[in-house]
């Protein structure tokens, strides 16, 4: 199932109004239809909650319990939120304006581009405030292309924005009225940088850190900024690399740059991390890894166990796509436990990647499902927030300029003037809507009873001392 949106309609969503003492208002989601469909209900004081902490307080205190349990949920159910325990604070949640996402939504009429962007963005939407963008061309573009193709440019005096950045994303971007959090990944180098001479296949840096090489893809990084600081647009943080791994693989079918560990922490310390100190852009966030997770905690251990570099980094980006082997508990865990100080941020996730998925399934319930316990099992393991791939693709799920077609939460049909939102799009809003950036997770314990059921939930404290509760019930 899905909602369709065009030039005079779109679904849209009620601000959220804070519930009166003793009550809570529910959002509920489901197969059978319901998309964010919203009710209230008033808690019941009850001496005797079974199960909970309270109930089993000595003291003549009261606790508090919904009235209404849904239907869905066994009526023995008691989670019980334990606000004394405290956990990682939240950035966000958001998508990626690729090339293709902004050709598609640019695709639309003009008020069917507006509610698009409303959708995500705005208080009737889902209140996305992460976005990521490519630093120039990925494979979600038409052809491949850096912002400096013109050979041995080292005082990048031939650097500039493309159509693609001045026409595409920055007018996609500036049609959004919240304040948004932006973070820019580049895939590849120009080609005159890298050992393969190719924006494909097996290829690093020429040279070494610290040289020529080197020092010129740094301030590559600060140009592009500066220039997308000349259209308003300024940048939360950046990535060292887009998964780094892929340069490493012969082959290696779309635009790629490759970074063992140690050469990672080595530009960094030498190169990135002091270009960027020394610019007008010191403030910026710096992200390393933003690969699949199976690669920590042994990444982060090389780079941030190493004092030159480690000054430089802020936070470690996490892809999903093999997630199913490397268990969050040996790559994520570890990896908060050693460098408690540094954010780990889900960076990519999107469904239809693999050889065996088929791209784009129209209004597939379980994608969605894929999605809430991506999220879900990121957040109870101190992950910061969940970017989500392309913010919006076609019916084939591109264009995609080698066919690496995936699915997306919004899918454009531009012959029609129209847009679907899938499954995907509400999963997303369970969480981007009701945890605003700031909210802190709190302990979340079910009862003996519940542990029968195949619920996943976490629990958060928003900064207005609102409490969420997301359930997910596959």
């Amino acid at each position: 199932m899905v909602c369709v949106c065009n030039a005079t309609y779109c679904d849209t969503l009620d601000p959220v109004v804070l519930p009166a003492l003793g009550t809570y208002v529910k959002y509920e989601s489901s197969k059978a239809g319901k998309r964010l469909e919203r009710s209230e209900g008033s808690f019941q004081r009850s001496l005797h909650a079974p199960g909970t902490r309270c109930g089993r307080q000595r003291l003549a205190g009261s606790c508090l319990r919904p009235t209404v349990t849904p239907a869905s949920l066994p009526a023995d159910l008691v989670l019980t939120v334990d606000t004394m325990q405290r956990y990682q604070k939240v950035k966000g949640f958001g998508g990626s304006v690729t090339d293709a996402a902004a050709m598609n939504i640019l695709s639309l009429p003009e008020t069917a581009q507006d509610h698009l962007l409303r959708s995500y963005f705005s208080e009737e939407g889902l209140e996305y405030n992460l976005v990521r963008l490519p630093m120039a061309s990925c494979d979600f573009s038409l052809h491949a292309y850096t912002y400096d193709d013109v050979p041995f440019d080292y005082e990048l005096t031939h650097f500039s924005l493309r159509d693609e950045d001045t026409k595409l994303k920055a007018s996609a971007l500036a049609m959004s009225k919240q304040p948004l959090s932006l973070y820019a990944s580049p895939w590849t180098s120009p080609t005159w940088m890298k050992t393969s001479e190719s924006f494909v296949g097996k290829g690093t840096l020429k040279g070494q850190a610290g040289d020529k090489y080197h020092k010129t893809w740094a301030n590559y990084f600060v140009r592009f900024l500066d220039e997308y600081a000349k259209y308003n647009l300024t940048f939360w943080a950046v990535t060292a690399e887009n998964e780094p791994s892929a340069g490493l693989i012969n082959n290696y079918p779309f635009q790629c740059l490759g970074f063992t560990a140690e050469q990672q922490r080595d530009f960094i310390a030498w190169d990135l991390g002091p270009a960027l100190a020394n610019s007008s852009h010191r403030h910026i966030q710096l992200i390393i890894l933003d690969d699949n997770r199976l690669h920590l905690p042994h990444w982060a251990k090389v780079v941030l166990e190493d004092e030159k570099a480690a000054r430089y980094v802020h936070g470690i980006g996490i892809h999903w796509y093999l997630d199913f082997i490397g268990p969050i508990q040996d790559t994520v865990v570890p990896t908060h436990e050693l460098f408690p100080d540094y954010f780990i941020l889900a960076t990519e996730a999107c469904i239809g990647a693999h050889f065996w998925e088929r791209d784009v399934i129209l209004g597939c319930w379980d994608r969605g499902n894929q999605y809430s316990h991506s999220i879900l099992t990121n957040l109870n393991h101190f992950v910061a927030g969940w970017t989500d791939w392309n913010l919006a693709l076609d019916l084939e799920g591109g264009p995609n300029w080698v066919k690496n077609y995936v699915d997306s939460p919004v899918i454009v049909d531009t012959s029609e003037g129209i847009f679907y939102k899938q499954p995907m799009f509400y999963h997303m809003g369970h969480f981007s809507k009701f945890i605003p950036e700031g909210s802190q997770r709190v302990g979340l314990v079910a009862s003996k009873e519940s542990k029968k059921v195949d619920l996943e939930y976490t629990a958060f404290l928003r900064p207005d001392g609102a409490m969420v509760v997301v359930v997910l019930n596959r």
